[in-house]
Order: structure tokens, then sequence, then C-alpha cells
């Protein structure tokens, strides 16, 4: 394939469609080019080739740091679909918006999103933009980045492989709202126990505030159809900030400090009665760390051209969105098991980052500090 063969255009020109990298200072979880614009500059496949944004402010900016013409700026994305007619588009608006704007992208005749989570706000949604990207072979990529970080590939490729034996137990420690966040815990949850949510418990930080479609931050219990057991503390999680644990027969993964450890254990002979001991092994590092944008775009241009679906695909986003709607109905239901799929797809959950969106979040941030 040459090379810039696509056009990639942003919708959003905030901090996750232009300026998050500038802002990284160590790696942990993060590994260069990280968010959208940056990511289509220095993609071999992709030429950035506009940006849309409400705000004047924003378009300005995302113009001057990748060196766009004031022409390539819109205030309306849907001129700018029209007009540009891109081929990758990236979605880093407020959820509020999301789901409309990926079917507008989708009927423009895009081939592939890199969307923002959450995926959408309710299931309804999610169900409609998944319903109309398969009618119209639209490949979607939700950026649950931890997929695309090499660490958590590495084990999944272990799990795979059966290096780890058989799956038991995932445990995540990742104080978060539950949608907005969450999607990120609940993902790499997903993604490493390799099986699907039958059922789930859940608790949320208050009865009064369950009762509403707020984002919450909670504690769950998920049953995978595949015997994994997952445990999500997203509560306050003290010393254990954005950690998770994968337990296995006949081995064991765990990813501390945000990203900036990984351990592994595997069984060696000694201990009482000669029974084994799990010890530290060194874990199988790459010879190279790729950036995660990078990932995702071979991702998204290898889907193109062979019809599968993204590492973490629309679907994905959609069972993470529908397993934390089912920890809050548990709560509200005083604690009944939950089965999935959920049959009210009205259900939602309004993410927390939509509160205040009439005004960037860069701007919300600004004004805070």
């Amino acid at each position: 394939m040459p090379e810039k063969s696509f056009r990639a255009a942003v919708i959003g020109l905030g901090r996750m469609g232009s300026t998050f990298d500038d802002e990284i200072e160590q790696g942990g979880q993060f590994f260069m080019p990280y968010c959208h614009a940056p990511t289509y500059v220095a993609s071999p496949h992709t030429n950035l080739v506009a940006g849309a944004d409400p705000h004047a402010e924003q378009g300005e900016i995302f113009a001057d740091r990748w060196g766009l013409e004031s022409g390539q700026i819109y205030a309306d994305y849907r001129e700018m679909l029209e007009a540009e007619r891109p081929d990758f588009v990236s979605l880093c608006t407020t959820a509020r918006h999301r789901a409309a704007i990926m079917i507008n992208a989708i009927n423009a005749g895009v081939k592939a999103i890199w969307a923002e989570k959450p995926f959408t706000l309710s299931l309804t949604e999610a169900d409609e933009v998944l319903d109309l990207c398969d009618r119209k072979g639209v490949a979607i990529a939700v950026n649950c980045s931890r997929r695309y970080n090499v660490f958590f590939s590495e084990a999944r490729r272990m799990v795979d492989e059966g290096e780890l034996g058989d799956i038991l137990q995932i445990t995540a420690y990742a104080q978060c709202n539950l949608s907005h966040n969450g999607s990120h815990a609940i993902d790499t949850m997903n993604y490493l126990a390799g099986g699907n949510v039958e059922w789930a418990f859940g608790e949320m930080e208050s009865d009064e505030k369950a009762t509403a479609d707020e984002d919450l931050m909670g504690n769950g219990y998920l049953a995978y159809d595949n015997g994994v057991r997952g445990f999500l503390r997203g509560t306050p999680t003290g010393a254990a900030p954005w950690e998770f644990d994968l337990i296995g027969t006949e081995g064991r993964v765990r990813f501390l400090a945000q990203g900036m450890e990984t351990q592994y254990y595997r069984w060696v002979p000694g201990g009482l009665r000669d029974q084994g001991l799990p010890a530290r092994a060194p874990f199988p590092l790459p010879t190279q760390i790729p950036s995660m944008g990078l990932t995702v775009i071979e991702d998204l241009v290898d889907c193109i051209e062979t019809g599968r679906q993204p590492r973490c695909s629309g679907k994905d986003g959609r069972k993470a969105l529908e397993i934390a709607i089912a920890l809050r109905e548990s709560h509200r239901q005083g604690g009944r098991r939950i089965d999935l799929p959920l049959a009210d797809r009205s259900l939602r959950i309004l993410s927390v980052e939509i509160g205040g969106d009439a005004v960037p979040a860069r701007v919300r941030r600004m004004q805070r500090t």
C-alpha cells in the first residue's frame, strides 16, 4: 500500500484530539504518539487534512499546532465531512453528541472511525451505531487504550498461548466513574479475561445516587462465560492506583503503579512438601515499545483491508457500557444478580465528562487551576 493513502480528520479539537501528548513527561501506560492528531501526522498511512470544532479558539490552536490552513478548520463537522471526504475520522467530542456524529460520519462514507470513550451514553444509541456500522462495513476502534499497550497485549498473548494456564481471576483497582474512565478498567478486564460477562453483581457509591443516571464510582463482581471471575474496585483504591492482577493456574501477571511496573510470577520447584512456589520471573519484554496511537492506525488499516473487527471495537465499547449499567442495576435492585445482555436497551449512564460540556474541557481545566 502506498504511504499516506488515507485522508484523516479530527472532530473535537481539544486535548485528546490534539495536544494531550504535549503534557506527557513519562511513560507508564502512555507511549507516543498517543492521541489523535499527532498519530495521524506520524503515521505512514494517513494525511491529517482537517479538523472540526464549534469553538474557534480550539480550531486556531489545532491549526497552529499541526500546520493546517484556516480553510481546513470547520465550525460544523458536517460541512467538513462533505467538503473533505475523509477516510479516517476521530471523534474526540463530548459523549453527549458522539452517537449522532458517528452515524453522520458513517453515512458520509468514512472507512474507519477512531472514537473516544465511553462509546455512547445509552445502549439504544450503541445498538443504532453498530447496526449501521455493520451494514456499511465501517471499522470502529474505541480508545480504551490498554488494548493497544504492548505490555497488556503481551499478557493477552500469554493467555491465548496457555503460558498462564487456565485463567481464574482478573482484578482491577481503578478509582473511576464507571462509564467515563471506568470504560478503561472494564474493557481491560474483558481483554485479559478473554471471555464475555454472563452476569454481574454491583455496588454503587450510594443508594441515593444510584437512583439517577449519573456516572458513579462503584465496585463489581463479574462472571465470565469461560469460568474467569472478575473483581472491580472503582471506589477509592488508596495505594493501588490503576492496577490489574491477572491470575492463572500456572502464572500471574500484575500491572502496578499506573503501568509503571509489570510483574510476572510462575511456579518453581520447592516449598512445603515440594509442592512448588510462585516465584517472580522476567516479564517477556518486547524488543521495541510501539506507539499506542500508531498501533491503532495499523489495526484499523488491516480491518479496512480484511473486514475483521478492531482490537478494541465498537462492540467492545458497548460491552463496557453494558457492564457498567448492569453493576448499577444490581445495586438498584438490592444487590441482585443481573444477567447480560440487558433486555432494556433504553438504560443509560450520563458520563461525567458531559457535565459543563458547553465549555471546552481545556478551558474548564484552566479555570480550575
